[in-house]
């Protein structure tokens, strides 16, 4: 009995040194943020974090806390994104696409993104629909003549290289109109 005693210890330690450790780690939703900016952050996808956290919808509450299975992850609360440049060095790929413009106010739309994003409660944020076979959702994408935004949306006419840029208003959509563009996807 002793030596089985001695045995199970020495096992149950060994396995407390070796374990590997864990990459997931709490975090708290805050105001503003969505399951897309979410998982930009920490370096993991939207399907992951609703797997993950058996979520239904694309949906989060501030002050939901969240399991985020990522090496990134912080157990901290964190603090709201701020805009950032695209850096130099981030590896990305160049596409040509054509792109046109969407309001949150079109006949039948909700405002809300399939990424969760309320564009009616967040008219500045720069938000594309794509295809996400072609462009996966939560990528940070540069558009030329639009800028910095976050693959957030999807539409039932965008296949292919085709995008839909948001636009806080009708005048600013019907401005942009339809153009072939050039885009970078950050990886």
């Amino acid at each position: 009995m002793q030596k089985l005693f001695t045995f199970l210890s020495a096992a149950l330690i060994a396995l407390t040194l070796f374990a590997a450790p864990t990459e997931a780690a709490t975090y708290q939703v805050v105001k503003g943020e969505t399951l897309s900016t979410i998982a930009q952050k920490h370096g993991t996808s939207v399907a992951k974090l609703k797997t993950t956290n058996n979520l239904k919808s694309n949906t989060v509450q501030v002050g939901q806390k969240l399991i985020v299975p990522s090496a990134k992850a912080s157990t901290a609360t964190s603090k709201p994104a701020t805009a950032q440049k695209p850096a130099d060095t981030r590896k990305f790929k160049t596409l040509r696409v054509t792109a046109t413009a969407y309001t949150a106010y079109c006949a039948g739309c909700s405002g809300v993104t399939a990424t969760g994003i309320n564009l009616r409660k967040n008219p500045n944020k720069k938000v594309i629909a794509v295809d996400p076979r072609i462009i996966p959702l939560g990528s940070k994408v540069w558009v030329e003549g639009y800028g910095e935004a976050i693959a957030g949306d999807t539409g039932g006419a965008i296949k292919g290289n085709k995008i839909d840029l948001f636009m806080k208003s009708k005048s600013s959509a019907y401005k942009w109109g339809r153009r072939t563009v050039t885009i970078k996807v950050y990886q």
